[in-house]
């Protein structure tokens, strides 16, 4: 009888220190900060959606739009207002996928220049990344990208902004940490390293976890220097200002972009 007592106030003392333990990590100011990032952040608009069609709006001719990574297209791809849409997505994240290529962006890019699929000189106004959130991945996909947008189309991604390194993390289910489940993975890393790159002017507008916008000739931002090229969290987030040209989505509208067919 004396061990089933000390058996069983042991594991009540070890589940005591649980809580204690855990009491304490959920007052702690760090994970009370990083908690009131998110709800800032889910706080701001606009979303992506309509950020997007603004820049559709802008073009005057038929309309060309792709979106990498889709998952449930209720959430973005049936809003976009384009003349023609086109969808890719492995399927991995929604499994009825009803996309027009499943397959993954790296296979479909590789189709689409060897003539495969779709017109061999198909060219898209806007090019939506929103599949894969780590930097390698994200970086073909620009990389691609750039290779099949008009001269004055935008490339548009997600993610770009995350508050905390919580939300940078690489890996999506780990789901214990003061971010919980919000997960911007490490596209900022790659859309930096664009915003590093002479020939492409870019800008990150400071909403939806950061929708930062691309181009070849649209005048949204100049290239800057790399003052972080290991890539440090740390870093990017004491000059994020100018590591992404953050501005709002008034700013945005107040640039004079252009249509070259108008």
């Amino acid at each position: 009888m004396k061990r089933i007592f000390t058996k069983i106030t042991s594991k009540l003392n070890i589940e005591k220190g649980y809580y204690l333990k855990g009491r304490k990590f959920l007052h702690d100011d760090h994970y009370l900060e990083v908690n009131h990032k998110s709800f800032l952040e889910n706080r701001k608009r606009p979303f992506r959606t309509g950020i997007i069609n603004h820049l559709l709006s802008l073009f005057h001719n038929q309309t060309n739009y792709l979106e990498i990574g889709v998952r449930n297209p209720d959430h973005n791809f049936n809003l976009i207002k384009a003349d023609k849409k086109y969808s890719v997505d492995p399927g991995l994240e929604f499994k009825s996928n009803p996309v027009d290529f499943k397959m993954t962006s790296d296979y479909f890019f590789k189709k689409l220049s060897s003539g495969k699929i779709l017109a061999p000189d198909i060219k898209f106004d806007v090019i939506f990344i929103d599949g894969l959130h780590l930097a390698d991945q994200v970086d073909r996909d620009i990389k691609n990208s750039l290779n099949h947008i008009k001269d004055n189309g935008f490339i548009v991604l997600h993610d770009c902004n995350p508050p905390s390194e919580w939300h940078a993390r690489e890996i999506h289910k780990y789901w214990h940490t003061p971010a919980k489940h919000y997960w911007n993975g490490t596209t900022w890393k790659a859309f930096y390293k664009w915003r590093c790159e002479p020939g492409v002017n870019s800008c990150c507008i400071d909403s939806d976890w950061g929708v930062g916008i691309l181009s070849k000739n649209q005048p949204i931002g100049n290239c800057t220097k790399n003052s972080n090229p290991f890539f440090e969290f740390q870093i990017f987030d004491e000059t994020r200002i100018n590591s992404l040209n953050l501005i709002d989505f008034k700013e945005f509208k107040a640039l004079k972009l252009y249509d070259k067919h108008s």
